[in-house]
């Protein structure tokens, strides 16, 4: 069984190849491979050479890096990674370092365990399961430091998508999002930005595919450190979740 792990990048010099490190010391069980794919979109810094010289300078192999000339947007960078990889399952990486990549061996179990064609990995049930709440104990599941507007903003398309869909998530705007290669057949991102995820969410959704949630970890990190997603983007996706009901 092969494993794609897709990282799009996007001005994450500081970062991208200490997760390209830890993705490579990942150890999986017997039987499963795993091939990396970067997509640097259009980054204005030196990510792209950096990766560039990360990979030449490494004996093992196993990764890829693909260039976008112009910063086109996560879901084109994810749909880029897509159509170059060839594995049974597809999970999607950030570069960013929000999200530890030991918890893919989580996110992949019950795909590799014949229990699920869809896995999502939930911050919300990890910080539940830690007990730990924000706003002085008003607002569960919210990581400390995240901040409280994007927390919202992510419940509030979650809630949305479940109203919609009739399903049951805790966390939509996750990054790791995980599929079978079966769940995938004739599925085509459309949206070049963050509305990928609730497209591909309400996509399979609709298709009669549960999606399971377990349990991950979450390190956010603030405007000045980098994060990219805003507001708009949030207004974005509940009408993409919208649109695809």
């Amino acid at each position: 069984m092969l494993l794609s792990i897709i990282v799009p990048a996007y001005n994450e010099e500081n970062l991208v190849c200490v997760l390209l490190e830890k993705l490579l010391e990942l150890r999986f069980a017997p039987g499963i491979d795993r091939e990396i794919i970067v997509v640097d979109d259009g980054s204005s810094d030196a990510t792209a050479s950096r990766i560039g010289e990360w990979i030449s300078s490494r004996q093992d192999g196993g990764v890829r890096l693909i260039r976008h000339d112009r910063n086109q947007g996560k879901g084109a960078a994810v749909r880029t990674g897509m159509d170059a990889s060839s594995g049974d399952l597809v999970i999607i990486q950030d570069a960013d370092l929000e999200y530890d990549p030991e918890d893919i061996h989580r996110v992949i179990a019950p795909i590799v365990a014949g229990d699920a064609l869809v896995v999502y990995g939930s911050r919300i049930l990890r910080e539940k399961e830690l007990g730990r709440s924000g706003c002085c104990g008003w607002i569960t599941g919210k990581h400390p430091h995240s901040y409280v507007l994007a927390y919202l903003g992510g419940v509030a398309i979650t809630k949305f998508t479940n109203l919609l869909s009739g399903a049951a998530l805790t966390d939509e705007p996750t990054c790791y999002k995980c599929f079978h290669r079966r769940a995938l057949e004739d599925l085509r991102i459309e949206a070049d930005d963050f509305a990928w995820e609730p497209e591909i969410t309400m996509k399979v959704l609709t298709r009669g595919i549960r999606i399971v949630e377990v349990p991950i970890s979450y390190h956010p990190r603030k405007l000045e450190q980098g994060k990219k997603i805003n507001w708009m983007d949030g207004v974005k996706a509940l009408l993409t979740v919208w649109r695809y009901r």
